[in-house]
Formats: structure tokens, C-alpha cells, sequence
């Protein structure tokens, strides 16, 4: 129930954020130049083409701004992962283990890093929505947006590994992929986030 609450507190914040986002670019039409910006950032990822997908709806509130473009790519991802934390949870309470314990650990040592991971990519959003200041200063505040966004990259795929030893079957596959598919996200952010905190100059 804590989660639930404090999930969905925080999946407002982050719609009011994209929305903010979006609606601010509204006024001014996107342009190849801004989608040209994506592709090309996206490049830098480990995953350019899921990262193109998930960011080039946001073209027109980015508008070639590569802080912009690590806030957005943030926030989609925060959003992933609450959606995975929500469907970590139900199945915790709902999946039939087929009286295999080690299904059920992999399962809720799941639930518990991906709502870690959840923690760590929300403050994250909430400190690229704080940034300020210039060179050193506005380093240090990306350097803690690089660690809790590694934080949370581990945290994911320690939910993958706890399923190595589980045998195959539907919730494996079912789990495993969604989950794979939030650390890919996450991976493409963090490298988004590292492409910004490359341009800052140093006073």
C-alpha cells in the first residue's frame, strides 16, 4: 500500500513534467532539425533506435537542448519503471509459484529493487528540474544524477539476475523481458545524462 500511494504521488509528478515539457514546445512547431538532434544524441546510446522511439514525440519541447533531452529521457523512464514496480507488485500477490521458493524470492527481490530503482530515478528527475549555477557547481549536481541513475541501472539488472537460477517458464520470460526493457531506457538516459554533463564547460 506504501507503494501504491507513493507510486502514484510520483507518476503525477512526472506526467505534470512531460506535459510541461511538451506544452512549452507546443509554440513552437517541431522541425527536422530538432528530430535530427534526437537521432544524433540517441546515437551515443547503447540502445539508439529504442531511444529515438521513446523521445522523439518530445522533439518540439527539446528543441536541440541536450539538458532538456536528459530531463525528458529521465522522466519516460521513471515512468517505465513505476509501471514494472506496479507489475512486480500484483504478481507478488496474485502469481502462482507452483510451490518453488526460488520463484517466489526472485519475484519479491524484484519488487524491491525496482521500487529502489524507482526512488533513484525520481530524484533524479527532481534534481535535473533543480539544476543551476554554471561549471563546477552544475557538475556536481549532474554527478549526483549520474550515480542515482547507475543506482538505479544496477538495481534493475539485479532483478534480472536473481531470475538465473529460476527454471524457464511464462512468469520468467514475462518478468525478465518487461524488465530488460526498463534497463535499456535507463541505460539510454544515463548516457543522455553524460552527453550534458560533457558539454559543461569549466568557469
Amino acid at each position: 500500500m506504501k507503494f501504491q500511494i507513493r507510486s502514484t504521488i510520483f507518476f503525477f509528478f512526472l506526467s505534470t513534467t512531460l506535459l510541461t515539457l511538451t506544452t512549452a514546445g507546443n509554440s513552437f512547431p517541431p522541425t527536422s532539425n530538432d528530430t535530427d538532434f534526437i537521432r544524433t544524441s540517441c546515437r551515443t546510446t547503447l540502445y539508439p533506435q529504442i531511444c529515438y522511439t521513446s523521445l522523439s514525440g518530445y522533439s518540439s519541447a527539446v528543441q536541440q537542448d541536450p539538458g532538456r533531452l536528459a530531463r525528458v529521457a529521465i522522466g519516460v523512464t521513471l515512468s517505465k519503471a513505476t509501471h514494472m514496480a506496479r507489475y512486480v507488485s500484483n504478481i507478488s500477490r496474485k502469481a502462482d509459484y507452483a510451490g518453488i521458493p526460488r520463484v517466489a524470492a526472485a519475484v519479491h527481490d524484484c519488487f524491491s529493487v525496482f521500487g529502489d530503482a524507482v526512488d533513484e530515478i525520481r530524484g533524479s528527475l527532481r534534481q535535473m528540474r533543480r539544476l543551476n549555477g554554471s561549471g563546477e557547481s552544475l557538475r556536481f549536481q549532474l554527478s549526483n544524477v549520474q550515480t542515482w541513475m547507475s543506482a538505479a541501472l544496477t538495481n534493475e539488472e539485479t532483478c534480472t539476475d536473481g531470475f538465473e537460477d529460476v527454471p524457464d517458464g511464462g512468469l520468467k520470460a514475462d518478468v525478465c523481458g518487461r524488465a530488460v526493457k526498463v534497463k535499456e531506457v535507463t541505460s539510454n538516459a544515463l548516457a543522455l545524462v553524460n552527453g550534458f554533463a560533457n558539454t559543461i564547460q569549466a568557469p
